[in-house]
């Protein structure tokens, strides 16, 4: 439940199962008189549905499909309708489809004969245009365990990782591990595959890709680390128990490529990244000084630590681990009111939390000690959640609260539980053993409970006894004289052999004793358990040591009698006792040594708690339950000595030159130049001059050190001539046209059937279109900006009859309204008199597509003047940032307005940054809401229709809500939905159905908004790719179209 599975679970499987399921239960239409015997095992029933699913009727095949999912869900067989339901398996309505494939995903492994069978139907489902079939034909094709058709599970995985649909990527990452458990052979295909999908930036693909590494290749920790800040980033974003994959797998992860931050010479700078932009030369300095955390392990600290609120109890288990593990010693104390509240929960989520906490108490007494109160046991507590609690207790106990705890042990003692009584009792010793001011106290409260009329307890109590008299025998004879006097009333057998024990260990302090407690015993030895009598031959052996006048014969008597015993263990007692105490002829060395053999001294024994060898294990596993190395546990390896080199996280993003813009677009200018040799000519300067410029792709830079490094080679060079200048001006053209080739690469994420067809028209028509673009101005080809193959594709898709699923880019439009009100940034207490405020300005932003603009208003609320206000280049940590020019001066009480624009890659986490002046730097965030990361589009409202009628099955979120009388009006809802997100209205023809459209900022997804007015109700639906910001949004409709006012 808490994700303690052995780093080899599956999970998210059961979602078609339960939408099957849902669909069973929606059905309402069944007769009465049918519903008593809907789930029996009748044959007579079963043929009912063999004959529905063979008929001709759509309807009664999906109503029989109904019923079959229906048996399943109540776990009955419904295996002999395979053959039956099989034949549906090419249904065309979609309803049928999905119904069939969640059996057949249910029975393919048991049916794998006509499973194979349908293998054609599954291979063209891969095909089909809805996302959900190709996903289920995927899912059916992976649970067919035949080896013989592996090659064919291979190749649909590798087609369904590059699927446009991130749901498809998704089921592709669960079917590896399908494909890997039947054939091992094939991991380094499937590493290839799981190294594609790990680079995908979809949220819903990152936690199922993850899960598959940790089985297939979970050595590979190269394939991590290009991706290790892209999932430390997407981290919040996906689902919860993909979380929970990632979270475990960026934990072993920090282990290897992170120093430990335990040493004591460690310094902890929350916004140090020196280590980003450094030179080599520094960081040579750098290795003498003391430990400074990496930047990329406080970004996994950082990025984890909101998940600590989440309501899924494996995330909160699984960060809390991550922060034992790796966070310095310090901030453990955050996970600690986390931890406490997840005791709220069932008890089986308290189980698996207690004993984490017992684990972590052991070692961290001060975390827990404030919320001692929360382990105190209630009255409605399972057995074992009482003992946890009571293990916890005993881990806290110190001088200062040993009192307290005591008190609430007196009362634990008095419980019904006897097995929770037993286990009070062996805490009191626990915290006896521990804390010495309190040994006497606690052996006093025990001997009082020798008196208790509960044998157990009783029981217990003789036990702890005989332990804590091991360390100050000679002070406590009167507590050995009291248990042999209640030797009589007890009947357990450990108490008793526990008295007999302490008897022969210390005969000497009761000399008078002793002895008539072995006669007693003489005379019921046959009668007693086979403990009792092992403890008896060794008190009758010391006896005969120490104080043979009286207890020689005796000794003879009960050796006698053990030496007839029933029990092989206490005759060979009996034959080795005998030899060693009472000298005779055969007698060997050893009964010289018999008083140092039996008399010798025994060390006290150790109380501990059961959990202290327990941290060897991760927390939160199922080995760490266990206290047992489980099948598939990967264990945390050792801090290294020195930390690998960081340079292999960094990730150089390339902007790849004529890239066609279909589908969603792509922040950046072009590159490329179309025959025009003097603009080229203006690019390289340009290039030349401004190397250091942000936005300047990867393939620039580069071009720009050539060029720079020739320039300075030219400058060496006073002799030179013209001519070789004007040579490595033609070298460097002749580079960049090599560089601008690789243009199809860039629309591999275009159809299909679109790129067969332009390539084919490329063939056709060889040299004919060539001319057309010719014929055309150059300044037309430079404002085009794309390549000739870009340009096949746009006239394809423009002259062809065949109807294309391509969308074209969507051009923003204004703002509907823009809000006035500000946000603080930073207070003037804070900034010492420099505060700032910002707001959304929901305008494209100037600096980059991709960006949101915001302006920000700068004030100085100080007597004296600010120099130098500026951003600091260290600041961007996961976002792009572009920074508005150095402020020189700002007077006093004077105010000036400024912007920027931030990436936030559509989504919600802070954009961390440092605001600074000449003299100071202050730590600000800037927390957008998910409305402010749209742009309005316009479009028609039958457009409108067409690209909602795209989105729908998971890419549809929708919620029926309650207007209020003054919210009813076209005007009012308008006004409620722009407010809160920055969408275009929508011209619709009908009164009552509102509709608004927008995009993304980053990657332009397409964001489509309804509202259906139905008195007194409302309906509102979002349709969208990116179904997190879907749900976000859906949240704050409803907020604001429910509540009244402004």
């Amino acid at each position: 439940m808490l994700g303690m599975s052995a780093n080899s679970v599956s999970y998210n499987e059961q979602s078609s199962v339960e939408s099957g399921v849902d669909a069973a239960q929606e059905n309402s239409s069944i007769p009465a008189s049918s519903s008593g015997g809907l789930f029996s095992a009748d044959y007579k029933k079963n043929e009912d549905l063999k004959e529905m699913l063979e008929s001709s009727k759509e309807s009664l095949k999906l109503e029989a499909m109904k019923r079959i999912v229906g048996l399943i869900a109540k776990g009955k067989n419904a295996s002999e309708l395979f053959p039956a339901v099989v034949k549906n398996v090419a249904s065309k309505n979609i309803e049928l489809k999905k119904l069939v494939y969640v059996y057949l995903v249910r029975y393919a492994e048991e049916q794998q004969d006509l499973a194979l069978l349908s293998i054609s139907t599954f291979q063209r489902a891969l095909k089909d245009p809805n996302q959900l079939i190709r996903a289920s034909a995927l899912r059916v094709l992976s649970s067919i365990r035949v080896p013989i058709i592996v090659p064919i599970m291979m190749l649909s995985i590798k087609e369904a990782s590059t699927d446009l649909s991130p749901y498809v990527r998704k089921t592709a990452a669960h079917a590896i591990q399908k494909l890997y458990s039947l054939d091992p052979d094939q991991k380094e295909h499937l590493i290839e595959v799981i190294e594609k999908l790990l680079k995908d930036k979809s949220t819903l693909v990152a936690g199922s890709v993850v899960m598959a590494f940790e089985e297939v290749c979970p050595d590979r920790i190269d394939l991590i680390h290009k991706n290790y800040r892209k999932l430390c980033n997407l981290l919040v974003d996906v689902e919860e128990w993909g979380q929970v994959v990632i979270i475990h797998m960026l934990t072993r992860y920090a282990r290897t490529q992170f120093v430990s931050p335990w040493r004591e010479d460690a310094v902890f700078d929350e916004n140090s990244e020196k280590a980003f932009y450094d030179s080599e030369e520094e960081r040579r300095v750098e290795q003498s000084k003391p430990y400074i955390m990496d930047p990329d392990h406080r970004l996994l600290l950082r990025n984890t630590k909101p998940l600590l609120q989440s309501r899924n109890t494996a995330v909160v288990m699984a960060v809390s681990q991550l922060y034992w593990h790796l966070a310095p010693t310090h901030e453990l104390s955050i996970i600690t009111k986390s931890l406490v509240r997840l005791l709220r929960s069932h008890r089986e989520v308290q189980y698996i939390v207690l004993q984490n906490i017992a684990t972590m108490s052991i070692q961290r007494k001060g975390m827990f000690e404030p919320f001692m109160k929360s382990f105190y046991v209630r009255s409605t507590d399972a057995t074992h959640i009482k003992t946890l609690k009571l293990e916890i207790l005993t881990n806290l106990a110190n001088e200062a609260n040993i009192s307290t705890i005591l008190r609430e042990f007196q009362t634990y003692v008095k419980s019904q539980d006897k097995a929770f009584a037993a286990a009070t009792i062996q805490a009191i010793g626990r915290c006896a053993t521990n804390i010495s001011e309190v040994t006497d106290t606690c052996l006093n409260g025990l001997v009082l409970l020798l008196s208790n009329r509960d044998e157990t307890v009783v029981a217990e109590s003789v036990v702890v006894i005989k332990k804590l008299l091991q360390t100050q025998p000679s002070q406590h004879s009167d507590i050995i004289k009291h248990m042999a006097k209640l030797f009589d009333n007890i009947t357990v057998s450990m108490a008793r052999a526990s008295i007999l024990w302490l008897m022969g260990e210390y005969c000497e302090h009761v000399p008078k004793i002793a002895p008539d407690v072995l006669r007693k015993m003489a005379k019921t030895f046959t009668s007693e358990e086979d403990i009792v009598k092992l403890q008896t031959v060794n008190l009758a052996a010391k006896l005969y040591l120490t104080n043979s006048k009286q207890t020689k014969l005796l000794t003879q008597y009960i050796l006698n009698l053990g030496k007839y015993d029933q029990s092989y263990d206490i005759r060979d007692r009996t034959r080795f006792i005998r030899q060693l105490i009472v000298p005779n002829e055969k007698s060997g060395a050893l009964s010289k040594y018999a008083r140092r053999i039996l008399m010798a001294p025994k060390p006290a024994p150790v109380l501990q708690s059961a959990f202290k060898d327990r941290d060897r294990f991760q927390l939160g596993t199922l080995s760490h339950s266990l206290n047992s190395q489980a099948n598939g546990y990967l264990e945390l390896s050792d801090w290294p000595a020195v930390a690998p080199d960081q340079s292999v996280r960094i990730v150089e993003v390339v902007k790849e030159a004529g890239a066609p813009v279909f589908g969603k677009s792509k922040p950046g200018k072009s590159d490329e130049k179309f025959y025009s040799d003097s603009e080229e000519e203006e690019e390289e300067e340009e290039e030349g001059s401004s190397s250091e410029d942000s936005s300047s792709s990867s393939s620039e830079e580069s071009e720009s050190e050539s060029e720079s490094e020739e320039n300075s080679d030219d400058s060496n060079k006073s002799s030179s001539s013209q001519s070789d200048s004007e040579k490595k001006k033609k070298t460097l053209k002749n580079k960049k046209l090599q560089q601008q080739k690789p243009d199809i690469l860039n629309i591999t994420y275009l159809p299909t059937q679109i790129i067969q067809k332009a390539l084919l028209l490329i063939i056709r028509t060889k040299f004919f279109l060539m001319h057309i673009v010719l014929s055309f101005s150059n300044q037309f080809v430079a404002s085009c900006r794309c390549s000739l193959l870009c340009l096949y594709v746009f006239l394809v898709c423009q002259f062809d009859t065949i109807s294309w699923d391509v969308r074209v880019s969507l051009q923003a439009s204004s703002p509907v309204f823009v809000p006035e009100t500000s946000r603080e940034l930073l207070h003037r207490m804070t900034g010492k008199g420099l505060s700032a405020q910002y707001r959304f300005t929901r305008q494209p932003c100037i600096y980059g597509n991709s960006m949101v603009s915001l302006q920000l208003t700068l004030s100085n609320s100080s007597d004296q003047a600010l120099e130098n206000i500026h951003i600091s280049e260290k600041s961007s940590t996961g976002q792009n940032i572009h920074r508005f020019n150095a402020i020189e001066r700002l007077e006093p009480q004077a105010s000036v307005t400024v912007s920027m624009g931030v990436d936030f890659n559509d989504s919600t986490q802070a954009a961390n940054f440092q605001l600074c002046t000449k003299e100071d730097e202050f730590s600000v965030s800037i927390q957008p809401a998910v409305g402010e990361l749209l742009l309005p589009i316009t479009m028609s409202e039958a457009d409108f229709t067409k690209e909602q009628s795209k989105l729908v099955g998971m890419n549809e979120s929708s919620a029926t809500i309650t207007m209020t009388p003054e919210n009813v009006s076209s005007q009012s809802v308008n006004r409620k939905v722009v407010s809160v997100a920055n969408l275009g209205v929508i011209p619709s023809s009908q009164e009552n159905i509102h509709r608004f459209a927008g995009k993304t900022v980053s990657s332009g997804c397409l964001v489509l908004v309804s509202v259906a007015l139905k008195d007194p109700d409302a309906v509102i639906t979002i349709n969208t790719e990116n179904t997190v910001m879907a749900s976000m949004l859906l949240r704050q409709f409803k907020t604001a179209l429910t509540n009244s006012g402004p």
